[in-house]
């Protein structure tokens, strides 16, 4: 697996992690829609909650949720509706986006933003 690859990899148990610690479920992770996917589902008490995360190694190149541009967000988008309807969900829902910025045998930096408008 790619280097990129394994710290992807890495910000997700990180990010799955840190929300299983403030009390959020995990319902599913990567879940697939064709090319495009959803990086954690979870519940928060009633809430269906889709996490996007977004994993650097520093912040050279920037802030790690400006990763999430408008292509990413409509794809996004277009998951989270397909999961919607093939789940048949009706609870309510949001979008968060969690950064980690570090590697793995470090403290990472965890950054969460709930409710992301992804329009």
């Amino acid at each position: 697996m790619a280097a990129h690859n394994e710290l992807g990899k890495w910000g997700e148990e990180v990010a799955a992690s840190f929300l299983r610690e403030r009390g959020y479920e995990i319902v599913e992770r990567d879940w697939k829609s064709g090319h495009r996917d959803i990086d954690i589902i979870a519940t928060d008490g009633t809430e269906l909650v889709f996490v996007e995360v977004k994993t650097r190694r520093n912040r050279l190149f920037g802030e790690p949720e400006e990763a999430v541009d408008y292509r990413k967000r409509r794809s996004l988008q277009a998951a989270v509706n397909h999961y919607i309807s093939y789940r048949k969900v009706s609870a309510p829902v949001r979008i968060d986006i969690i950064t980690v910025v570090g590697l793995p045998g470090t403290e990472p930096q965890i950054h969460h933003l709930r409710d992301v408008a992804i329009y």
